[in-house]
């Protein structure tokens, strides 16, 4: 059985009480069961994890890069929350280790603020999801298990 992993970066662990207006109620461990009831439906295991720290998330995308290449990874699902904007390092980890990845963002970054318009995950990305609330994680997981076929 392949796994999903789902990385979520600074802040997240907020969900729930963080600016419930844009990102709603919905709590960290409620997405992750979430998480773990599409990736079921799909046949997939859930590797599911969260960092406020930037080189925790390389070195986990690192990671996936080694199971990618052993074949049991189906791929990866990163909501790098702020640092979809600011990291050149995520990009370039995504890049090194060729691991299939979906973005994510729960709100839609591109009706927000300018800043958030830019993305440096994007050109490494298999593909983007924005704007579908919690709900984009299992369409994301959807979309994973569709190339892994």
């Amino acid at each position: 059985m392949k796994t999903v992993l789902v990385l979520n970066g600074p802040n997240l662990n907020l969900l729930g009480s963080r600016e419930p207006q844009v990102y709603g109620t919905t709590t960290l461990a409620e997405v992750e069961k979430l998480c773990a009831s599409a990736c079921a439906s799909h046949g997939l295991a859930l590797d599911f994890r969260q960092s406020n720290h930037e080189g925790v998330l390389v070195d986990w995308i690192q990671e996936a890069g080694k199971l990618l290449a052993a074949g049991s990874l189906a791929g990866v699902v990163l909501n790098a929350g702020a640092l979809t904007h600011t990291s050149i390092a995520l990009h370039d980890a995504i890049k090194g280790t060729g691991v299939t990845l979906v973005e994510l963002h729960i709100s839609n970054v591109h009706a927000r603020e300018s800043f958030r318009h830019h993305s440096y995950i994007s050109p490494a990305a298999k593909a983007v999801l924005c704007g579908f609330g919690v709900q984009g994680y299992a369409l994301a997981i959807a979309g994973l298990a569709g190339l892994a076929v």
